[in-house]
């Protein structure tokens, strides 16, 4: 059996414990082709602005209108879980770098056809993103500039993004960078002056009290059901911090940089996201109707309670960045999944090209698939668009499922044959790791039993199983062909 190493390169799956033939061949892959161009301030940035979008901007109203003031207690919940999944994510990344993450470990762990369905459920949730990302963004700019066509502005982010994956990788970083910077000093503030008119010093306001927690219902106005609803919504809130571990790869010290980055991302959006939802709901009524407004949302509605002058085109200036930073941040994961996947065999080999460090063919399948999900909003908006939404609507679940069974599996093995290499640890293994897991069950089961969620479940499943299926398929065919070779070569020999 092989020994991992500390820097394992990207994409180059060493021997899984529970199978003695990694990827799709008998011998693991080594591709040195990524460049190290992000800085650690760049994964730092990264991992905190990868989440950080319109989702909590203006998504989370639904959340609140659903379970009240008791929306903290979802937050709080799930971000709890999501912290789990980090961590179990972090020990193996810092462990095996690779640009492939989640995926590559899953290959190591339960087998290729792991890998597979884990890492082409992930690329097309991120390119199906970049679409909705885009139409997002433009009818932000189509309402400042009436007249201006939709389809234009989101053709011009598509370029400009595309423009800047193609680039060097550290040009991506910039930009990710001053976007997320924008968006972490944006609710930072937005936390000071929510903690300010808490507390009755803000100028011209009163201190609310818990009035607003109290009243109206009470703390869980909608009962059990609507705080189920308000965790589901906070649940797939939290997707996009994997794409730390995906950039780790392409850092100048891949193992630091990643222990580092899911160290302080974890806690400071626990911090962001559960102190938003506390403040609004201290502040605002959760029932106030411009919650859940159109072109409004819960943070636009607090800082109109405070009386600031202009709040909701500063907020839409904010969205507008969120969204921006959200499409470079997904071409960018969707493309470095493909290619880790077609360097480990398990695609069309034209996408793994490398060009001068970048995989362009990659960015190039990534985009244009994101720009033909905009198209299809647009041609086929109520049947085709809505399908590609639903299918992709519990994708993150599957995600972590797999994360959390490869790091109960990858422990045991790290621990006996390169224990040096576990500089991030999962809290109380394997006790938490299960734990984990008994809660993404359980969220699996409340969507069964919500009208609204249920479609995405069941498309979802099917989008996995047949993924799964295709790549159980192409392992066999695989181990087949490997066993044939060895065959012809002790034939040869004899």
């Amino acid at each position: 059996m092989s020994r991992p190493t500390p820097r394992t390169p990207a994409d180059a799956p060493t021997t899984p414990p529970t199978s003695a033939t990694p990827g799709t061949s008998g011998a693991p892959r080594t591709d040195s082709a990524l460049t190290h161009g992000l800085k650690q301030r760049h994964l730092s940035m990264i991992a905190l602005g990868g989440v950080i979008g319109a989702g909590l901007f203006v998504g989370s109203g639904a959340g609140i209108a659903a379970a009240g003031p008791s929306i903290v207690v979802a937050y709080g919940v799930s971000g709890l879980l999501v912290m789990l999944v980090m961590r179990m994510l972090g020990e193996m990344s810092a462990a095996n770098p690779a640009s492939g993450s989640f995926s590559v470990h899953a290959e190591r762990a339960i087998g290729p056809w792991a890998g597979f369905t884990a890492g082409w459920a992930f690329w097309v949730l991120l390119c199906v993103a970049v679409g909705l990302e885009g139409i997002g963004a433009a009818q932000i700019v189509s309402g400042w500039l009436p007249g201006t066509p939709e389809w234009a502005w989101v053709a011009l982010f598509m370029l400009v993004f595309l423009g800047t994956n193609l680039a060097a990788v550290k040009n991506f970083g910039e930009f990710e960078f001053w976007f997320a910077s924008l968006k972490v000093g944006a609710i930072a503030l937005f936390l000071v002056l929510g903690v300010l008119a808490i507390l009755g010093v803000l100028p011209d306001t009163d201190a609310p009290g818990t009035a607003n927690l109290t009243g109206d219902g009470g703390f869980l106005p909608n009962g059990s059901e609507g705080l189920v609803i308000g965790l589901l919504a906070s649940v797939f809130a939290y997707g996009g911090l994997e794409t730390v571990t995906i950039a780790a790869a392409e850092s100048e010290n891949p193992v630091r940089g990643v222990a580092k980055a899911v160290r302080t991302a974890m806690w400071r959006i626990a911090l962001f996201y559960v102190g938003s939802m506390a403040v609004i709901v201290t502040l605002v009524p959760w029932d106030d109707p411009k919650i859940v407004e159109k072109g409004s949302g819960p943070y636009v509605a607090m800082l109109d309670r405070l009386d600031i002058a202009g709040a909701g085109q500063i907020m839409n200036v904010v969205v507008l960045v969120a969204l921006l930073s959200a499409m470079n941040a997904n071409i960018y994961g969707a493309s470095r999944m493909a290619r880790s996947l077609v360097a480990r065999g398990q695609g069309p080999k034209v996408l793994g090209r490398v060009t001068s460090g970048v995989p362009r063919n990659a960015v190039l399948a990534s985009s244009v698939f994101g720009f033909l999900c905009v198209l299809l909003s647009y041609w086929r908006p109520d049947d085709i668009f809505a399908w590609l939404l639903n299918m992709t609507g519990a994708v993150i679940l599957v995600v972590w499922a797999f994360i959390a069974v490869s790091q109960l599996l990858l422990r045991r093995h790290t621990e006996r044959e390169a224990p040096s290499t576990l500089v991030v640890r999962m809290w109380l293994y394997p006790v938490l790791t299960w734990v984990a897991l008994a809660g993404m069950a359980t969220i699996l089961v409340l969507m069964l039993g919500q009208p609204q969620t249920r479609d995405q479940l069941l498309a979802t499943g099917l989008l996995t199983a047949g993924l799964a299926t295709i790549g159980a398929v192409r392992q066999r065919r695989a181990a087949a062909a490997d066993a044939d070779a060895g065959t012809g070569q002790r034939e040869n020999s004899a």
